[in-house]
């Protein structure tokens, strides 16, 4: 990738947020939404989190954004809430605390430089990605709320939705060069093959394809249990307008089995999605590369951060194992065979 690609891309995430106490978080909630409560910080890849309790039991997640971070795209996230929130009411999002001055969103100037901040309503549950794997009653479970969640964005256009990300699978290729954080050259060579049949086969088909705003990043730290049920989708930042089934291949990256069946999580989860959303020939015939590839990035892009943030490595690289684990599965079956299974997960012969 060109450095000044990267450097202009790798902002947001490059760069470390300003620390946020929290005496300061419970600060910027009462004057800017009225609200007394306590402050307990959250995880978070490029902003500063806090989940809020009041003394009525009331709970909320109040989010300073990273003070690189476009106010455009920023809208754009708020924007898609909104919509889900008119399409889908029913749908386990957050949904949007407006400040005191009105609006979604306040520009707070206290500090430098100035940042975003926003609250939103906090929502109960384990992230799948701390509990067992997946089964399969679980996969179509995602795979129809992913369908559901498409669908209620598919109406919504913003001038911001086209931005560009380092997690915009549309381009993955350009993060071939982050592979060399990878140390060993044999280990390398594994996601440095897809990125080579992503380059061939889907590259070209991709342009064509429906596009619309998806969510981009529908992983199991992103999907919140409770019980057997989900209880919420979190998590809209690396949201943009690509291909529909990008967001597909996304989600069912993270379901690749083991070598006996690489194919067999994920047939279920595309089965599913097909049910409710159908897919289109085109689309499923390079859904396996856009899975590849999809791994391809969280390899390249968690380890070159990884490298950079050793502070917060833990979470950044929380995704790799698995990554590295699905990319090993998929290498044993063929291009052919691959998409052989996904075609008869939709009916398709």
């Amino acid at each position: 990738m060109d450095d000044q690609v990267l450097a202009r891309l790798g902002e947001v995430l490059e760069q470390a947020p300003p620390p946020v106490s929290v005496t300061e978080a419970e600060a910027l909630a009462r004057r800017h939404y009225g609200l007394t409560a306590t402050a307990t910080p959250l995880a978070g890849e490029r902003d500063s989190n806090f989940h809020l309790r009041d003394g009525e039991g009331h709970e909320y997640v109040l989010k300073l954004m990273h003070p690189a971070e476009d106010p455009a795209v920023v809208d754009f996230q708020d924007q898609a809430l909104l919509e889900i929130a008119r399409r889908d009411p029913a749908l386990p999002v957050p949904r949007l605390i407006a400040p005191q001055s009105g609006g979604t969103s306040v520009q707070v100037e206290d500090g430098a430089p100035p940042r975003i901040l926003r609250m939103l309503t906090y929502l109960h549950g384990t992230p799948l990605g701390r509990g067992p794997a997946a089964d399969a009653a679980q996969r179509c479970q995602l795979a129809r709320y992913l369908a559901r969640l498409d669908l209620a964005l598919s109406g919504l256009r913003h001038h911001a939705e086209s931005h560009d990300l380092l997690w915009n699978l549309h381009y993955a290729a350009r993060t071939r060069g982050l592979l060399a954080h990878v140390s060993d050259p044999a280990r390398r060579a594994i996601p440095t093959q897809f990125l080579d049949r992503f380059e061939r086969h889907a590259l070209p088909i991709l342009p064509g394809l429906r596009a619309q705003v998806v969510h981009n990043d529908f992983n199991p730290h992103n999907v919140l249990a409770d019980g057997d049920g989900i209880a919420g989708i979190i998590d809209f930042g690396d949201m943009l307008r690509a291909p529909l089934v990008q967001d597909l291949a996304t989600a069912a990256a993270y379901q690749v089995g083991d070598e006996a069946a690489p194919l067999g999580g994920v047939s279920e989860m595309v089965a599913a999605y097909h049910a409710v959303l159908p897919l289109l020939p085109e689309e499923v015939e390079i859904l396996a590369d856009l899975i590849a590839a999809r791994l391809v990035l969280t390899i390249a892009i968690s380890t070159w951060r990884a490298a950079r943030h050793p502070d917060n490595a833990t979470y950044i690289i929380r995704n790799q194992g698995t990554a590295w684990r699905g990319l090993h599965s998929l290498s044993t079956i063929s291009r052919a065979e691959s998409q052989a299974v996904l075609r008869r997960a939709c009916g398709m012969g």
